[in-house]
């Protein structure tokens, strides 16, 4: 069985997100919407317009067609310097025992 359109576009975001190391959070900030905005429309109480779809799309440097694609396409799509780096955190920091040379 095939997944809907609205089902493959939270699919996607959370893929996203986790490929990119992000929360729903940052992913509000960037939207400028809040968490709880974000929360609602991955839990299907509230739908990604095709304005958020765009939105979405350009803070991941992706195509939006790629986002409505589904998980799969959406994180192929994914620009390398987007993508999560082991040991680094969302925002590009790594944690301070490796940054002293720590482990």
């Amino acid at each position: 069985m095939s997944m809907n359109l609205d089902e493959r576009v939270r699919s996607a975001v959370a893929a996203l997100l986790h490929a990119a190391g992000e929360s729903q959070t940052d992913l509000a900030a960037a939207l400028g919407v809040s968490q709880a905005q974000v929360s609602r429309r991955q839990s299907g109480t509230a739908a990604w317009s095709l304005a958020d779809c765009d939105a979405v799309a350009a803070h991941y440097g992706i195509d939006a067609l790629d986002l409505l694609a589904g998980p799969t396409r959406a994180t192929e799509s994914l620009p390398p310097e987007r993508r999560r780096v082991p040991g680094r955190h969302a925002n590009g920091a790594r944690p301070a025992a490796v940054q002293d040379g720590g482990e």
